[in-house]
């Protein structure tokens, strides 16, 4: 079984530390993990990690949030595989800090990245997981707040969250979705 495991995020060093870089992150600790090495390709950079029968595709898509979707439609049509096999890591400001909800379908919540993913490939029947990265801004400031770079408290959150979503995405693959939502799905202490 073929897995394509999509980090939302912004290519540049200057966003690496970015609450909207959460799903890069997340997906940069697991090649660290597996010792796996990414490399530049088509619309993004990517590396292939293996784990119980299981091919995992990581792509962090080099096509900027907004367009994230012609980067997943790509990789979907490259490997041939079906939305079913597709699970997209995105940060979401509506959840504090650390919260994570994982889903096999359902709504952008306002995610740009997620957006496009949906209009792009005409569906919305696809599994997320969302971040957590809370919401303390003015009104107005919510792009700067994205945009910004996580606190020092927050960075040191970021390798148990990143390993908790890993065992996630491997539980969904293995057990299905059920189990991976029940095993996600719970509220940072």
């Amino acid at each position: 079984m073929k897995y394509l495991v999509v980090g939302l995020g912004n290519i540049g060093p200057e966003y690496a530390s970015t609450r909207h870089n959460m799903g890069f992150m997340v997906l940069d600790a697991w090649a660290k993990a597996s010792n796996a090495v990414f490399s530049t390709e088509r619309y993004g950079d990517v590396c292939e990690i293996s784990f119980k029968g299981r091919s995992f595709t990581l792509l962090k898509p080099s096509t900027y949030m907004n367009l994230s979707g012609n980067a997943v439609r790509y990789w979907l049509q490259k490997l041939n595989l079906t939305v079913e096999n597709l699970i997209v890591i995105s940060d979401d400001l509506n959840l504090p800090f650390g919260t994570l909800r994982m889903r096999r379908s359902g709504s952008d919540g306002g995610h740009n990245g997620l957006y496009h993913i949906i209009w792009t490939l005409e569906t919305d029947q696809f599994a997320r997981i969302r971040v957590g990265i809370g919401n303390d801004f003015t009104r107005g400031a919510q792009i700067d707040f994205v945009l910004g770079s996580l606190s020092e408290e927050e960075m040191t959150q970021v390798p148990e969250l990143a390993e908790k979503i890993i065992g996630g995405i491997k539980t969904w693959a293995l057990l299905g979705a059920e189990k991976a939502m029940n095993q996600l799905n719970t509220r940072k202490k």
